[in-house]
């Protein structure tokens, strides 16, 4: 082993010691069980729409801080808000190893947050190798300010698994709130 393996090998046994994201040069390039940024790009435009400006850039984002991928989420999700908030989402996961099933989001908000908005949602997922894992709730924190519409990224996490929503909403929505998404395998109209 080189000085230079030796060192990344180094600061990837460090971040994961401390929880905190892996840059994708960190871990030595593409695994054979997650999504390079090439097909995370082209799914994302054929979801968005190619040519979707600063499309690129939140992907580019996402994969900075956390890496790649090893499964993703594309749906529709409605959320609004008068200080609290609720949101409803629906969306096919796609694995990998090319495996997909339905699944569905809700959650409530608390914050300094007004108004409604209507999203596409692409989210990435990280580390997770089994699918009923994701059937749980993942807290988070999000500023919105939606006029007429655009891009966001926040980030969700519960143990090691982090979600990585990218939305590209519509409608009139600002301020700041905490609060969680919650997954299920069927429709759920209660919110928690």
């Amino acid at each position: 082993m080189n000085r230079r393996q030796f060192v990344q090998r180094a600061m990837l046994a460090a971040a994961l010691a401390l929880g905190s994201p892996v840059s994708h040069a960190a871990t030595g390039g593409q695994s054979d069980d997650t999504f390079s940024h090439s097909e995370v790009l082209a799914a994302a435009e054929k979801f968005f729409g190619k040519g979707a400006k600063g499309l690129a850039e939140v992907i580019q984002k996402a994969f900075d801080q956390y890496g790649q991928p090893n499964a993703y989420i594309k749906g529709e999700e409605g959320a609004g808000a008068i200080g609290v908030g609720l949101r409803y989402g629906k969306g096919l996961l796609v694995t990998k190893g090319g495996g997909s099933r339905q699944v569905w989001w809700q959650g409530p908000s608390i914050g300094f947050d007004l108004g409604g908005n209507a999203a596409k949602c692409f989210t990435l997922v990280y580390n997770l190798h089994n699918t009923e894992r994701l059937f749980q709730r993942f807290p988070g924190v999000e500023g919105s300010l939606y006029f007429v519409g655009g891009f966001s990224l926040n980030y969700n996490r519960t143990d090691d698994i982090t979600l990585a929503p990218v939305r590209f909403g519509v409608g009139w929505r600002q301020g700041a709130n905490i609060g969680y998404l919650h997954f299920t395998p069927k429709f759920s109209p209660i919110p928690i």
